[in-house]
């Protein structure tokens, strides 16, 4: 069963990765792409060695940066190992999806081979899952498409957990390794497009020579490709688009042509597109389809300028990465979410708890129409000023934060607050050891769906851990509370269907209120210790499970 702590290890890996992967795209060149590669690989994936190995153009594969130690970057940096010996290295050991696992005691008969490597002596390892010093694990880098052309490999060492990598490591740095090859080959992209501008500008006589050359890279490029005018009233206006640009949003380029990147923006990254900047400015927005949907891309700019007068056009590189948004999801749900129920997890509701929380207690339990009348008097006043229209300014700022405030004692006094429902299931324990784990398993999820059928779409239902619940219910009062912990339990103690026999669970609810000036802790220790008074109250008999 997942442990409390992973959700947060997750989540602080994938903002890690997060930042080792935009930083790909902002290096200038093919060799500040390649160190800040491996650089990404030490600083955000855990490991203390990197090592990029790049494709020659004879085929042959030369280190072309290395992270983590100064002794071995000198000892291999710009060394060459042949293709044969890559090939072979990337057909042994152990296949962990696109990645490469080569155990120690396989690899040994790559000692004396031609491919540059760096290692120390080291003992057994104590346990099944512990690196040792000539373990190797290589990360293949593919360019995009249906070829699979192979660009280069990184090689990583020494985990600083000193474990090899589980699922989760794996699939972090398989995904790190494909975003690399985008870089890479973004990065001779746009090297190859800047010679191509600079012939432009430089070679006045090959004129004729250095637009084709332009022309091919703009049309036959992998990825979208714009050109975008610069100043005047059709400021933004795209002037020609390559055919990658035209598959990957369904339009013709003659109906490219009618249109600016501003309206083709999805509304909300509007704000996001204006903050770019004209020359070497990135953004990640998404842009609309001809059907209507959008997708999400990578827009980076640079300007092609004339030496005489000025900025001529803006070249606009688009780069689709729908597929690594969708993962980058996926990944921050599994981090917030419960495995088994699928319902949000200890984490996640404290992250939502503690949202409508603040420092300042709210003591003053006013109803609706009181608070109501309050501030329109308070306003009226401050702004009238008395007797004329003069604005007067006050000096506090004004709080936009909607206090929680509790109900006053078990009297429904027709206080609305965010209700606390704690839920523990009574003889759950029982079925796990009668029946075993699958079955609690099954009505763990039985029950997670019961409670989520029966609250309002905005409230929360999340299971802490074990068999404990908790449902997070604003706008309702005491006695509103007391009425949907009776529904819920009801739900639950009908038979649940398991493997041709039905079982039973009980269950047992503590209601809490959450009121500002009290801590996630507080608020969740409360709604716990009124479910044990509840469950101590209840006869035994209602209790029963079987």
């Amino acid at each position: 069963m997942e442990t409390e702590s992973e959700p947060y290890v997750r989540l602080a890996t994938l903002r890690q990765l997060h930042q080792v992967v935009a930083d790909l795209n902002t290096a200038r060149s093919l060799a500040d792409t390649l160190q800040t590669v491996a650089d990404g690989i030490v600083a955000g994936l855990g490991y203390e060695l990197a090592c990029v190995n790049l494709v020659r153009p004879d085929g042959d594969l030369v280190v072309a940066a290395f992270a983590g130690s100064a002794a071995a970057e000198a000892l291999i940096t710009g060394r060459v190992g042949s293709r044969p010996s890559w090939e072979r290295r990337l057909s042994m050991g152990e296949a962990w999806g696109e990645l490469r696992f080569i155990p120690h005691t396989e690899g040994w008969v790559l000692i004396e081979d031609d491919v540059p490597q760096w290692h120390t002596e080291g003992p057994d390892p104590r346990f099944e899952d512990e690196w040792h010093p000539q373990d190797r694990l290589y990360a293949p880098m593919y360019a995009s498409g249906g070829g699979r052309e192979l660009l280069g490999v990184i090689s990583v060492d020494r985990p600083r957990n000193g474990r090899r990598p589980g699922p989760w490591g794996q699939e972090a740095l398989q995904m790190y390794a494909s975003q690399a090859a985008i870089a890479i080959s973004n990065a001779r992209l746009r090297a190859n497009m800047q010679r191509a501008l600079v012939r432009l500008e430089r070679e006045q006589q090959a004129l004729r020579a250095s637009e084709e050359s332009f022309r091919q890279a703009f049309e036959y490029a992998p990825s979208g490709m714009a050109i975008a005018e610069m100043g005047g009233d059709q400021h933004g206006r795209l002037l020609r688009t390559n055919d990658a640009l035209c598959r990957l949003l369904g339009r013709p380029a003659a109906a490219m042509r009618r249109y600016s990147f501003a309206d083709l923006v999805h509304p909300e990254d509007v704000g996001t597109l204006l903050r770019t900047s004209a020359e070497g400015g990135r953004a990640e927005l998404r842009l609309g389809r001809r059907d209507g949907t959008y997708v999400w891309v990578s827009l980076r700019n640079s300007v092609v300028a004339d030496t005489a007068d000025g900025p001529r056009f803006l070249l606009t590189h688009v780069e689709d990465i729908e597929e690594r948004k969708r993962h980058e999801l996926q990944l921050a749900h599994r981090a917030s979410h419960d495995s088994l129920t699928g319902l949000p997890n200890s984490a996640e509701l404290r992250a939502r708890l503690s949202s409508r929380l603040c420092e300042r207690p709210h003591a003053a339990r006013e109803t609706a129409i009181e608070a109501l009348d309050a501030a329109y008097e308070s306003d009226t006043e401050r702004i009238l000023g008395g007797d004329g229209f003069d604005f007067v300014t006050t000096g506090v700022p004004y709080d936009h934060h909607v206090h929680a405030v509790a109900p006053d004692g078990e009297v429904d006094d027709g206080t609305k607050g965010l209700a606390v429902l704690f839920c523990d299931l009574d003889g759950f324990k029982s079925i796990n050891d009668r029946f075993g784990h699958q079955t609690g398993d099954t009505v763990l999820v039985e029950v997670a769906r019961r409670l989520t059928t029966l609250v309002r779409d905005n409230d929360t239902v999340a299971r802490l851990g074990g068999d404990e619940f908790v449902v997070l219910a604003d706008g309702l009062g005491a006695a509103d509370a007391a009425d949907l912990a009776v529904r819920l339990r009801n739900a639950i103690i009908l038979p649940i269907r398991v493997g041709g026999r039905g079982v039973r669970v009980g269950a047992s609810f503590g209601i809490g209120w959450a009121s500002c000036g009290m801590s996630v802790e507080e608020v969740l220790q409360s709604a716990d210790q009124r479910m044990y008074i509840e469950k101590r109250s209840r006869a035994k008999v209602h209790r029963r499970a079987g």
